[in-house]
């Protein structure tokens, strides 16, 4: 987008409450809401809730508890449709008498017939315009008993074109659409008019959104044009796709923000890593969410599908987890111990935990299970203790718990009694830190051995090293 707007920038995210926050839906309101960030706007929250048998108020709590944790902080809403219905009926009713709409009186039966006998001629299933009225023609006599749809009256003649923010010119025949139902025989309206209505009442100015809406974007601009309602301007941005090669979705695999958190990301490493699935700012990989609002005009937005890659979100939340304050760290990794059942009384504790492990972790859930060794038994496998516990080594393990018994307990002092115990016995570091890591800590392998035994309560420590 080469020239900034002229008017007050509005944007909007409207998921569909039927699930969780969708991947794809999170990158779209990230967008939206970066733009209008950039450009002083305004982000609105619309919730569409017409599929009514399989929209959830805990669908909503949860896109909402989505916004929430990545920051996407809106202006107004939500906003629900269902709330709108009369507006909807109004604005049905206005464009009947202007002779945009029309009532349709086929059945479900009907409609499908007709489909059926299309296809079986090689024709595109597409409504007839059995009730559309023309000059001089004559409708069916109205059924009793039947309750009518509302068509749009769709132009015949001439094409759509709309300047796309992602994929440039876009250009379809009004002869490949046809008069889509606006209001359902229940009165609930469809889609593509709610999303019109909402838009325009909401002074919509862009429209970030996937491309699988391009096709739904020509009965919306001529639906703009038959209301006299300025048109947004439209991006759509191409899907994601799983590690397949396929579509993620909701169906497919897909898992929610929400499952994100719970796994240890971090929100800011989400938001980074969704930012850069199909928008690019340079060759920046780590940006703090200020920079991509100063960043994000609208352009450089990719025209081909991402691909979700797990290992480089790993590596995306690695980076924040090293930056990352040790305060904060630690009431997350008290949050994934409580969730195991460990109870943490004193959370400040966790902090120089997570300042120690953190440089080894890719989300909190891996840095939980370091800290878990402080408040659990550990339970070392039995070839760690077969190759490193040896009895040539148990005399040197024995005086070092001596040692430990009698000294002031810190990181200093620790490491002093290792380095006396080891030239006591004439060994090597890893001969006798190896197998202290195994008996205190469960693993062969840790940070320094003085600075994870530092954090431990020393009773711990010791009773640790006694089952050599």
């Amino acid at each position: 987008m080469s020239q900034p707007p002229t008017t007050p920038v509005r944007t909007r995210i409207a998921p569909s409450p039927t699930g969780f926050l969708h991947l794809g839906t999170a990158r779209t309101a990230l967008y939206s809401w970066a733009y209008a960030r950039h450009h002083g706007g305004q982000f609105v929250l619309r919730i569409e809730d017409t599929d009514v048998a399989r929209s959830t108020q805990d669908s909503v709590d949860q896109i909402i508890a989505s916004m929430h944790w990545l920051g996407l902080d809106y202006d107004e809403g939500p906003v629900y449709q269902m709330q709108r219905l009369q507006r909807y009926h109004a604005v049905v009713e206005q464009m009947i008498a202007a002779g945009t709409a029309y009532r349709c009186y086929c059945t479900p039966e009907e409609l499908e017939a007709m489909k059926a006998g299309q296809e079986a001629r090689g024709e595109k299933r597409r409504y007839d315009g059995t009730w559309r009225p023309e000059p001089g023609k004559t409708l069916p006599p109205v059924p009793d008993g039947v309750k009518p749809a509302v068509r749009f009256r769709n132009p015949v003649e001439g094409e759509v074109t709309w300047d796309d923010l992602v994929k440039g010119p876009i250009t379809i025949a009004n002869r490949e659409i046809d008069d889509l139902i606006i209001l359902r025989p229940d009165g609930v309206p469809t889609y593509n008019f709610a999303v019109v209505v909402d838009d325009w009442d909401m002074s919509i100015t862009h429209v970030f959104r996937g491309d699988e809406h391009v096709n739904n974007t020509p009965w919306q601009i001529n639906l703009f044009g038959a209301l006299g309602a300025p048109l947004p301007l439209f991006g759509h941005c191409p899907v994601i796709l799983g590690e397949d090669g396929l579509k993620l979705s909701k169906r497919r695999g897909a898992v929610s923000v929400t499952a994100y958190e719970e796994g240890g990301y971090l929100p800011e490493a989400m938001l980074n890593y969704l930012a850069r699935l199909g928008w690019s700012h340079g060759d920046d990989e780590l940006f703090t969410r200020e920079q991509m609002v100063a960043w994000f005009d609208g352009s450089h937005l990719s025209k081909s599908p991402a691909q979700w890659d797990p290992a480089k979100l790993a590596w995306v939340n690695a980076q924040y987890m090293k930056q990352a304050d040790d305060a904060r760290l630690a009431k997350l990794a008290a949050q994934q111990l409580r969730s195991r059942g460990v109870a943490v009384a004193d959370e400040a504790a966790l902090a120089p935990m997570c300042a120690l492990f953190k440089d080894r972790c890719s989300t909190t859930v891996e840095l939980a299970d370091w800290i878990e060794m402080y408040f659990v038994p550990v339970a070392p496998k039995a070839e760690d203790i077969t190759a490193h516990v040896t009895d040539a080594v148990k005399p040197a393990l024995e005086s070092l718990r001596d040692r430990l018994a009698a000294i002031d307990w810190d990181k200093g002092t620790i490491q002093q009694a290792i380095k006396d115990t080891i030239a006591e016995h004439k060994l090597k570091m890893p001969q006798l830190a190896v197998p202290v890591r195994v008996l205190v800590c469960g693993r062969p392998q840790t940070p320094s051995i003085d600075a994870v035994l530092s954090l431990f309560a020393r009773d711990d420590v010791l009773a640790r090293l006694r089952t050599a």
